[in-house]
C-alpha cells in the first residue's frame, strides 16, 4: 500500500495534477466527489478526510455526523479530460469512523466485508456486468424523449452522433484502464450496450460507477443525453445489467468441472441453487427504482420467473456454453439486475446468497428447458416456478424478511433502504398518471 501512495504522490507531481477528486457513493449508488489539492493528498492518506456524513444519502445521523474519507491509492486514474494545463486526478475512496473502523453506511465496505468472507472460505469473486443505456437528444423529463437513432440489436449504422459517442465512451473508458469486451447497438431504439471485461468484483464496482459517469460526461459534450434508468420508454425493451460470475480458488475457477453434463461443479451448482432460492429476496437491492419493475415483464427478454437453464433466454439465470480449452471462462450469467443499482451493494447480495448455497448445500432445481414465458399458469405451477417481485412494494416485503439480505447489507444500510425505497413507493403510489387519465376520464 505504500508504495502504491508513493507511486500516486510521484504521479502527481511529476504530471503537474492540480486537482484529486475523491469519489465514494450514497447507499442508493449516487457518485459523490470531494476535490482535494496536492498538497492535502499525503495527509489524506495518512489520516483521511473529514465531511459532515449527515449530508449524504443514507451515512450518518446529525448527532453521529464526521466520518473520514480515505482515499485507496490502487484506484488511482487520471481524468481523461480538461485541458492539458488543469489536470485532474480520482481515486474511490473507504468511508471510515473516527477510531478508523468501516463505517457501515459506506456500500464499497459492505462489498469489502462480504469479499472478506468470501476469501475466508478461499474464494475470490469474478464479475463482468452488460451495461445497457439510452442516449436521447435531450434529458428533459417535461418533452418527448427523442432516441438519437433508429438502429436495432447488432445494427452497423452509419456514422451518426450515438455511434461516435460509444467510440469515444470506448476511448475514455480504455485511457481510464477500464477495458472493454463487447460493444454493439442494442435492440431498441438508441440503445447500446458496453460489456465489461472480467475482474474482481470490488474493482468492478468502482469500474461501473466510473462507466455511468463517463457515458453520461461524453453524451453531455456532445450536447446529448445518457440515461441508465432501466425502463424509460414503452413498448421496447429496457436496459438490463446481466452479470456474469464466477469463484476462483487460486488461479483455479471453482464452478468448472469437466466431468459434470454442465461443465459445472459442485461449488457451481450450489451457487445457482442459492442465487435461485434467495433471488425474490435480494431483488430489491438488484432492482431499486419504481422503474425498474416496467423492465421486469413478459414480453420484452427480461426475466421474470425464477428459472436457470443453459440456452434460454427466458431463465433468471443462464450457464454459458464453456469454450474448449477455457475451463477459466466457467461463469454463471444473473439477468435481473439493472444498470440504476448501487453495484457494490448488488454484488454483495449476489455474493452472499451464492455462498449460502454453497454452505448449506442447496439442491438444484431442474433446469428449465422450455420457454418459460410461454407456459401456463398452471403449468409453471407444477414446475415449481415462482415469479420475481412484480414491484417495488413486492420486493421491498420480500427483503424485509431476509436475514441473508440483513447480514449482508448490515443494520444500519439494510433498515435505511427499506425507509427510503417504502417512501419512493409512497411518493409513486400518490401519483395520477397520463395512462390513468386517458384510460378512466372519459369513461366514469
Amino acid at each position: 500500500m505504500e508504495r502504491q501512495q508513493d507511486y500516486v504522490l510521484r504521479t502527481v507531481e511529476e504530471r503537474g495534477v492540480r486537482l484529486i477528486r475523491l469519489w465514494f457513493t450514497d447507499v442508493l449508488g449516487q457518485l459523490k466527489s470531494v476535490a482535494i489539492s496536492p498538497a492535502e493528498l499525503e495527509n489524506a492518506f495518512d489520516e483521511g478526510m473529514h465531511f459532515d456524513g449527515s449530508a449524504i444519502d443514507g451515512f450518518s445521523r446529525v448527532q453521529e455526523s464526521d466520518v473520514l474519507a480515505r482515499p485507496d491509492p490502487n484506484t488511482f486514474e487520471l481524468l481523461p479530460w480538461g485541458n492539458s494545463s488543469d489536470i485532474s486526478g480520482r481515486m474511490f475512496c473507504d468511508i471510515l469512523n473516527h477510531d478508523e473502523t468501516p463505517f457501515e453506511g459506506d456500500p464499497r465496505q459492505v462489498l469489502k466485508r462480504n469479499l472478506d468472507k468470501a476469501h475466508d472460505r478461499g474464494f475470490s469473486f469474478m464479475v463482468a456486468p452488460e451495461m445497457e443505456f439510452f442516449y436521447f437528444a435531450k434529458g428533459d423529463p417535461r418533452k418527448p424523449l427523442e432516441p438519437l437513432d433508429t438502429g436495432s440489436y447488432f445494427d452497423l449504422t452509419t456514422t451518426d452522433l450515438a455511434s461516435d459517442l460509444r467510440q469515444r465512451t470506448l476511448l475514455v473508458l480504455e485511457a481510464m484502464g477500464i477495458p472493454v469486451e463487447y460493444s454493439f447497438h442494442e435492440d431498441a431504439p438508441s440503445q447500446h450496450e458496453i460489456d465489461l471485461r472480467y475482474t474482481d468484483a470490488l474493482t468492478m464496482a468502482d469500474n461501473v460507477m466510473t462507466f455511468r459517469m463517463i457515458v453520461k460526461e461524453i453524451a453531455m459534450e456532445q450536447g446529448a443525453y445518457a440515461t441508465f434508468m432501466p425502463k424509460p420508454l414503452a413498448g421496447v425493451q429496457g436496459s438490463g445489467m446481466h452479470t456474469h460470475m464466477s469463484l476462483f480458488e487460486g488461479d483455479e475457477n471453482a464452478f468448472h468441472e469437466p466431468g459434470d453434463p454442465y461443465g459445472m461443479s459442485k461449488a457451481g451448482r450450489g451457487f445457482i441453487a442459492g442465487l435461485l432460492h434467495h433471488a425474490a429476496e435480494i431483488t430489491a437491492v438488484t432492482n431499486q427504482l419504481v422503474n425498474s419493475y416496467k423492465r421486469l415483464i413478459t414480453g420484452y427478454e427480461a426475466p421474470v420467473y425464477v428459472t436457470w437453464a443453459r440456452n434460454n433466454q427466458s431463465a433468471l439465470i443462464r450457464v454459458p456454453v464453456t469454450k474448449r480449452g477455457k475451463q477459466s471462462s466457467t461463469r454463471i450469467e444473473y439477468r435481473a439486475p439493472d444498470p440504476a443499482c448501487n453495484p457494490y451493494l448488488a454484488y454483495s447480495v449476489m455474493l452472499a446468497a451464492g455462498l449460502k448455497g454453497i454452505e448449506e448445500g442447496y439442491e438444484l432445481p431442474s433446469e428449465a428447458s422450455a420457454n418459460v414465458f410461454e407456459m401456463t399458469p398452471e403449468e409453471r405451477a407444477a414446475e415449481g416456478i415462482r415469479p420475481l417481485p412484480q414491484s417495488l412494494s413486492d420486493a421491498l416485503d420480500v427483503m424485509e424478511g431476509s436475514e441473508l439480505v440483513a447480514e449482508a447489507l448490515g443494520e444500519h444500510i439494510f433498515e435505511w433502504f427499506l425507509r427510503n425505497k417504502r417512501a419512493e413507493w409512497a411518493d409513486y403510489k400518490s401519483q395520477v398518471t397520463q395512462f390513468e387519465l386517458d384510460r378512466y376520464l372519459p369513461n366514469w
